[in-house]
């Protein structure tokens, strides 16, 4: 009997613990629930002061009546329609918060008819008015965008491999950490070269961008594009291949698109790759990309390091970027997912105009769309001329502000600015994936022409991997043991190297590696690595055999001595 009384005590405490911890759980939410919707109504509060503080801009139609009652009511009612039906954003703050009320057409009439274009700098085009775009930016058919020749629209579907863990911890035991082959089922077919490619999906966009008479219109599609390289991402959890060292990738779309893109990976530890594009339609891109990554237990936080430039050939303006931070989830249990987060500042160099973009990490307890993306695009002095919004995944839209008023303060005790905004009008969608996508590592429609074969390329270019070539063809258990062997002959390439270059360092020399398309230098604007055409043409001509120039990175021939300029330059 007093085993039994104990037992049920011994019982009762430890559901007294769980329930106490499940009232303190329900506490808590019900505080920041609380707290939640005390900051919604101290925003609403904000902007109804707003609305009753902000001046009568209006003037009377003609045909209103003459006696001052009458005039002031009519004044009343079209100022309370069109503060009924104008969009209102919040500005940037350190956390920026937008709230959308969509304009009708007859305030939109109204505003452009009357002199309220204080925000917009007395613009002569009104972007947002009857297309998204000017004339100037609007100057292309629809037949200078489709394709002279017919690309590949499948791969083979992607095989349905188990991944055996056991057997990968049995191969690590023993190894460094550095030394452990990861097998292709973490892997897609493409490299790191090939995903930085995968940028230009909407090239279109800088297409546009080039023939745009405002600094401002540009900025807005340049922004539109930076945005776009990370809608392909949202399916994407595989991993791309690393490149070895010299590993280049040629992407010609010249005489489809107007554009050639050119990468070659230029340092091995760290990773760095440098990549040029150069477009026959008025514009030049080039960066250089090097990853840091963290892992947390939960998750792996995926850093860009590295600037985008990007430069207009008419215009001169020059508009550079950096990149923010992707979040692969679920590394341990669940099923992976990817987030992308941070703060993107566009700053074009000849004009001084900036674009303040925001990818909002996801919350389970946010009320916003998930993978949102808010911005402001403002001039030298500061003041706003456009707002974005949208989805990293889905869309982007612009809209042009009018006018801008001081608000109540917000929840953190600062004054915020109230922006009046015509309707927006889209900027970026994305294209829908192709046809049996899920089966083909989700790739779009210009990741499944990557890896076609063309003609001309050079010997080292990432198309030439047999191990990437492999698993594309569905064959991973070859392409395993073709990605071990490239990585222990790039492991011994590497001592080799180090071993030259202390035996010059010894002699008084120094000793570095020369890579094939790219030099090493430094301008004013920081840029490091330029592209160097010649070298690079000798290897498209194939002015080497091709057992010497494969045998850099992906054949088993030893290397001859007499090729090293290719690769080491002693100076």
């Amino acid at each position: 009997m007093i085993n039994a009384c104990r037992d049920f005590l011994d019982l009762a405490e430890t559901h007294s613990r769980r329930w106490q911890r499940a009232l303190q759980y329900e506490r808590e939410q019900r505080t920041h629930l609380e707290e939640t919707i005390e900051q919604l109504a101290k925003q609403h509060n904000s902007l109804e002061r707003a609305w009753r503080e902000a001046p009568t801009l209006v003037s009377s139609p003609p045909s209103a009546p003459t006696n001052n009652q009458g005039s002031e009511r009519v004044r009343k009612e079209e100022a309370s329609d069109e503060d009924e039906d104008t969009e209102y954003f919040d500005a940037m703050e350190d956390s920026p918060a937008f709230i959308t009320v969509t304009a009708s057409e007859s305030t939109q009439h109204r505003r452009s008819q009357s002199n309220l274009s204080g925000a917009s700098g007395g613009q002569a085009s009104d972007w947002n008015q009857d297309d998204s775009m000017s004339p100037s930016c609007n100057d292309v058919s629809g037949k200078e965008l489709q394709p002279r020749r017919q690309r590949r629209t499948h791969i083979p579907d992607k095989p349905n491999y188990s991944l055996n863990l056991w057997s990968i911890m049995k191969n690590c035991i023993g190894k460094e950490l550095s030394k452990i082959p990861m097998p292709v089922n973490f892997n897609e077919p493409l490299s790191m070269l090939q995903r930085l490619t995968e940028d230009l999906e909407y090239h279109e966009l800088l297409d546009k961008a080039a023939r745009c008479d405002s600094s401002l219109e540009q900025m807005c599609l340049v922004a539109a594009f930076s945005i776009s390289s990370y809608s392909t991402t949202v399916h994407r959890t595989a991993k791309p291949f690393n490149p070895l060292l010299g590993e280049t990738y040629e992407l010609d779309r010249l005489e489809e698109f107007g554009y050639r893109s050119l990468c070659e990976q230029v340092s091995h530890h760290p990773p760095a790759a440098a990549h040029h594009v150069i477009s026959q339609r008025g514009w030049t891109l080039w960066q250089e990309i090097t990853i840091a990554s963290k892992f947390r237990g939960k998750y792996l936080s995926i850093m860009p390091l590295g600037a985008i430039h990007l430069q207009f050939h008419s215009s001169g303006n020059h508009y550079v970027w950096r990149k923010v931070t992707s979040t692969v989830h679920n590394i341990i249990v669940g099923k992976l997912w990817i987030d992308q987060s941070g703060d993107i500042e566009i700053l074009n160099h000849r004009t001084k105009e900036t674009c303040q973009l925001k990818f909002s990490p996801y919350s389970y307890f946010s009320r916003d769309v998930p993978r949102k993306v808010t911005g402001v695009v403002a001039d030298s002095g500061g003041q706003a001329h456009y707002i974005l919004s949208g989805t990293w995944d889905d869309k982007i839209e612009s809209a042009k502000i009018i006018q801008s008023s001081r608000g109540g303060s917000g929840s953190e005790g600062k004054q915020k600015t109230v922006y009046q905004t015509l309707s927006p009008k889209l900027l970026w969608k994305k294209y829908p994936l192709p046809e049996n996508a899920e089966n083909m590592y989700y790739f779009s429609a210009l990741a499944l022409t990557l890896n076609e074969p063309e003609d001309g390329v050079a010997l080292t270019d990432s198309r030439m991997r047999p191990d990437q070539k492999l698993m594309e063809e569905g064959r991973w258990d070859e392409a395993n043991s073709e990605k071990q062997r490239l990585e222990e002959k790039q492991r011994a390439v590497r001592r080799r190297r180090e071993a030259e270059a202390a035996d010059a360092l010894d002699e008084g020399m120094q000793r570095r590696a020369r890579l094939l398309m790219f030099k090493r230098e430094k301008e004013a604007d920081n840029r490091e690595w330029f592209y160097t055409k010649q070298v690079y043409e000798v290897l498209c001509t194939k002015a080497l055999s091709h057992k010497v120039i494969s045998a850099v990175l992906f054949s088993t021939v030893s290397v001859p001595s007499r090729i090293n300029h290719f690769r080491v330059l002693s100076v």
